[in-house]
């Protein structure tokens, strides 16, 4: 059957109508092909990368440095926990979860270190916190420490550490003096130690540590210890000469010379409430400190 139309004054055969139609079709496609194509985003639950976070205030502003590794059920009840906690103080506060993401054994004083390096142009002072520890007495003040450190998990009160020296747990440290003692040691890789050679370090340099007073509340009932010891073991490896090098005074490492990177920063909200996560990888130097990697133990051989 012959086809006859007109199309802008123009008569076309049905042979020419399908020529037309193939050139248009052609046409369009390269037209949607060249259109930009929105990608969908997947949606960041709860996550955002982030910038180190400020609070505009008159206040001291209290950095709490959390050195973080595999205690992400104890950070579910920390987070909720610890900001009521010092909401009712009134303190200006964020937490800082320096979470360590390498294959070293845990450093927490290094870890510390990188907290502080991240944090200090934007927080007066700082909080040493472990995220297994959490205050219960509303008389355990995280104010500014102006005289010097301030232990708040002292000995009189702390679950399991009683020894006169002990300053883990809980210290509060304004920068000028975290500075002053050039931070922590980094040789501390694995479990234990680096509180009593930062307690070392303070008394060198003249500061002296307060502790709370007048609390009526004893070791059983002022904090909260999140341990269980069978399922949170701790690193307690000693290999090399670590057991000789760590209980001396280390005059070398420090504030200035943490080896790290940080590998990204993340606000995250847990249950409404806002953290930041550093993720950071620790760098080793195996001939100053070989024991960042202790072999693993001989397996009990089965009879």
């Amino acid at each position: 059957m012959y086809i006859s139309i007109s199309l802008m004054g123009y008569r076309i055969t049905n042979s020419r109508c399908l020529v037309l139609c193939v050139i248009l079709t052609f046409v369009m496609g390269c037209y949607l092909a060249s259109l930009p194509i929105e990608e969908e985003k997947p949606a960041l639950l709860k996550q955002s990368v982030a910038e180190i976070p400020t609070i505009n205030t008159n206040k001291k502003r209290l950095a709490i440095i959390v050195p973080f590794r595999d205690r992400f059920e104890e950070l579910l009840e920390f987070v909720p926990h610890m900001t009521a906690f010092l909401k009712r103080q009134e303190i200006p506060f964020h937490i800082f979860v320096v979470q360590q993401k390498d294959s070293n054994r845990f450093n927490r004083a290094s870890l510390i270190n990188v907290g502080f390096l991240q944090t200090r142009n934007n927080f007066e002072y700082m909080a040493m916190h472990d995220v297994d520890l959490l205050p219960l007495n509303d008389n355990l003040k995280y104010e500014y420490p102006e005289a010097g450190p301030y232990h708040i998990s002292s000995p009189d009160t702390h679950p399991r550490y009683y020894y006169k020296t002990f300053i883990g747990g809980i210290l509060l440290i304004k920068r000028e003096h975290y500075e002053l003692v050039n931070g922590m040691s980094n040789n501390y890789w694995g479990w234990g130690l680096e509180d009593d050679e930062f307690y070392v370090r303070l008394k060198d340099a003249g500061l002296t540590v307060t502790r709370p007073s007048n609390i009526t509340t004893g070791r059983e009932n002022t904090f909260r210890h999140m341990h269980d010891k069978t399922y949170r073991k701790r690193d307690m490896r000693k290999c090399y000469n670590q057991r000789e090098v760590t209980r001396r005074r280390d005059r070398r490492t420090g504030l200035h010379d943490v080896a790290h990177r940080v590998l990204s920063l993340h606000s995250l909200t847990i249950d409404g409430l806002p953290l930041t996560v550093l993720n950071v990888e620790l760098i080793c130097d195996r001939n100053a400190t070989p024991w960042c990697q202790c072999p693993e133990p001989p397996k009990p051989k089965k009879t």
